[in-house]
């Protein structure tokens, strides 16, 4: 599987990080996961453990939920 930079987590997380003047290492210790899982997640790496993003994303006031998907994507997704 490819990693995706440009997905919504990876450029939500990279431009939050980049607003609030911290380093990855910097956000890395005020989250509680490794630099590593940082930087992996702002590449896009596509199977990070959703507790550990979802720690990085509480920084932010957010978390990661369930939202629906349009009927051309649920069709792609057979493809």
């Amino acid at each position: 599987m490819e990693w995706n930079r440009n997905s919504s987590i990876s450029e939500f997380v990279r431009k939050r990080r980049k607003e609030a003047n911290l380093t990855q290492l910097e956000l890395a210790n005020i989250s509680g996961v490794g630099v590593r899982f940082i930087r992996e997640l702002e590449q896009g790496k596509p199977n990070l453990m959703a507790d550990k993003i979802n720690q990085v994303l509480l920084f932010f006031g957010h978390v990661l939920s369930p939202s629906p998907i349009s009927d051309e994507t649920r069709r792609n997704l057979g493809s």
